[in-house]
């Protein structure tokens, strides 16, 4: 069995394991939220323990809170921030609205640790969790905040994490760029193109997509500190809104702006969506490129085969040999998980109500899960994956000299409809274009698109004979 202590808050006892720094509204919170087994996600305790250093600063400085005590919620704090007692917040993402019990969680925490600091017994809270640690906030204007923070906290590991996919893939797009192949648009052969500009393209796209994260992130640096309840600032002294944002700029090395409308700040929590939405569109960037490789990398014997992924683990229980893209599938799944969660962002930002959206929690839980997955995913893809990719300049030139749309470097000659009567042809004998161009050019049956002057077979070798020219005019990388 194990050992209890009693503590008591409003509604009666409640037993408490007896070296548990939490208190009774976690242990409730737990016992009424056995949901999904989940955990608050490192970002969320770092975040709560930085507002909390923060708040007991700030209070100190303004006298409002012993120093003594404001010195041990400092140190308690720190701990917090540092991973000392991440075993300690134990409440399910999916719980009560707004995330009280997130944030008596991290108060109760805090307050028995400082209490311990200054001699005490856990659960004798000679610092108070509501009174003291809790001095001057409300959790509808903490847990947005930590949101914010915690969002920020990792902005820089993700955007890292795109700028060396986004490396790799143009050092690709260079390795590959004298390699010309097929175009294919709709699925079906289109007009040539340099194996170089199709991974250039998949750069710039990772790229924009940072940018795009970049640009909604700044919105997130707009904190509602200091509104409390409802964006009043009960409770709070008029400095207080101004203090913390310059303090938590200070704890947490990120810069932080004074929201503009406090009230606002507790109602909307569109700059999550708008960050969410951001990561939404980076997951559909990455689908797409995922789906691209294995397509590009299909086969090998059977399939486009241009391109070859590393093969980093056995394909099949059942067919001996057999080697999947196993990094590109990973991936796909994990931005599938992605879209889910900016899903549950979007519908629980549209859910609050009046002064105050309490659908919080699993906006939290969301937005650091897509966070933690697209970081852990991306890390992953690039290394695993697209940093080894080879291509196979054999079987991509191979497939372009059977490609009959190469016609199109014919047009200026011999017009569109003509154009067409030759992929027909083509088809049907099982002849390249230019074979079947020069054949007719050579009985006279090609006319120029001006006039009934015939077409000579110097100008179909010419049109036809550099097919690398036919790339040029799009540009590889900026």
């Amino acid at each position: 069995m194990h050992m209890h202590r009693i503590e008591r808050d409003s509604l009666g006892e409640v037993p408490v394991p007896a070296d548990a720094l939490y208190g009774a509204q976690t242990q409730r919170a737990v016992e009424n939220f056995p949901i999904s087994g989940l955990k608050p996600r490192k970002a969320f305790i770092w975040s709560m323990g930085i507002i909390k250093r923060a708040a007991a600063e700030v209070n100190r400085d303004l006298r409002l809170l012993d120093a003594e005590k404001a010195n041990a919620i400092i140190q308690a704090a720190q701990e917090v921030i540092d991973g000392q007692w991440d075993e300690q917040f134990i409440v399910d993402p999916f719980q009560a609205g707004a995330g009280t019990s997130h944030h008596m969680n991290a108060n109760e925490v805090i307050a028995n640790r400082a209490t311990q600091l200054m001699g005490g017994k856990l659960g004798e809270y000679r610092v108070h969790p509501n009174d003291h640690v809790n001095m001057a906030q409300s959790t509808n204007d903490t847990i947005p905040t930590a949101i914010r923070l915690g969002c920020l906290w990792r902005l820089e590991e993700l955007l890292t994490a795109l700028n060396d996919l986004d490396g790799v893939l143009k050092a690709k797009a260079s390795e590959f760029d004298d390699i010309v192949k097929s175009g294919r648009t709709h699925l079906q052969d289109a007009v040539p193109i340099r194996l170089g500009q199709e991974f250039g393209a998949y750069a710039k796209a990772v790229e924009r997509d940072a940018e795009r994260i970049r640009y909604a992130a700044d919105g997130l640096r707009r904190v509602g500190i200091g509104g409390t309840a409802v964006g009043s600032g009960l409770n709070a002294h008029p400095d207080y809104h101004r203090l913390m944002v310059k303090k938590l700029s200070e704890l947490s090395n990120l810069h932080l702006t004074e929201s503009d409308n406090l009230f606002e700040s507790m109602q909307s929590m569109a700059d999550a969506t708008a960050f969410s939405a951001s990561l939404r569109t980076l997951a559909l960037t990455l689908i797409r490129i995922a789906n691209d490789l294995r397509l590009l990398s299909s086969g090998p014997t059977t399939g486009l085969d241009e391109i070859h992924l590393p093969a980093v683990q056995p394909g099949s229980s059942i067919m001996p040999g057999k080697v999947n893209p196993v990094m590109a599938e990973m991936l796909d799944m994990a931005m599938f998980h992605v879209i889910g969660c900016d899903m549950t962002v979007a519908l629980a930002t549209q859910a609050g109500q009046l002064e105050l959206n309490v659908m919080m929690p699993v906006i939290a839980h969301s937005l650091f899960e897509m966070m933690q997955i697209t970081i852990g995913s991306v890390q992953a893809f690039t290394e695993r994956a697209v940093r080894g990719i080879t291509a196979n300049r054999t079987k991509a030139e191979g497939w372009l000299a059977q490609n009959p749309i190469v016609v199109t470097a014919l047009n200026p000659l011999i017009g569109y409809r003509q154009g067409a009567e030759l992929v027909k042809e083509a088809a049907v004998r099982g002849m390249t274009i230019h074979d079947i161009a020069v054949e007719k050019a050579k009985a006279g049956m090609l006319k120029h698109i001006d006039g009934d002057q015939l077409i000579a077979i110097e100008e179909i070798e010419a049109a036809l004979s550099d097919l690398r020219r036919l790339t040029q005019n799009v540009l590889l990388l900026e």
